[in-house]
C-alpha cells in the first residue's frame, strides 16, 4: 500500500472539517456571525501572528478557516473549536460577499467558481 502524498493527506484533513466554505457560523467567544470563504486543513498563520492573536491557544493541527464577518468590511482566521453554526438564517452583510458567492441555497452560500 503507498502512503498517501502531502496534497492528498491535506485533503482528506479539509474534507474532516466541521464546517465549509458557505456555511453561516457563529464565533462561541466573540458571538459575530459570518460566513467561511476557505477551509486550512491546519493553521497556517505564522507563530508570531498564532501567540499574538490565537489568545485562547486553540489547536494548530485541526481546521481554522477563513470567515468574512457580518456587518464589518474585514476577514477573520479562525479555530475550528471556536465556531458553531448559524442557524439564524439571517442574511450576511460584508462588502466582499459578492467577491466569493453568487447566491444562497439550501442555507449555504454558493460559491462562484468563475472567479475563485
Amino acid at each position: 500500500m503507498r502512503p498517501l502524498q502531502k496534497g492528498r493527506v491535506e485533503a482528506a484533513r479539509v474534507s474532516r472539517a466541521r464546517f465549509r466554505v458557505g456555511q453561516p457560523i457563529r464565533h462561541k467567544l466573540f458571538h459575530y456571525r459570518g460566513v467561511i470563504v476557505d477551509v486550512d486543513a491546519t493553521c497556517r498563520a505564522s507563530n508570531d501572528w498564532y501567540d499574538d492573536q490565537a489568545l485562547t491557544r486553540p489547536p494548530r493541527d485541526r481546521p481554522w478557516y477563513h470567515v468574512l464577518v457580518h456587518s464589518a468590511a474585514h476577514m477573520t482566521y479562525v479555530a475550528e473549536r471556536n465556531l458553531e453554526p448559524d442557524l439564524s438564517g439571517r442574511p450576511i452583510d460584508n462588502p466582499a460577499l459578492d467577491a466569493y458567492f453568487v447566491g444562497k441555497k439550501g442555507g449555504l452560500y454558493v460559491k462562484d467558481t468563475a472567479g475563485h
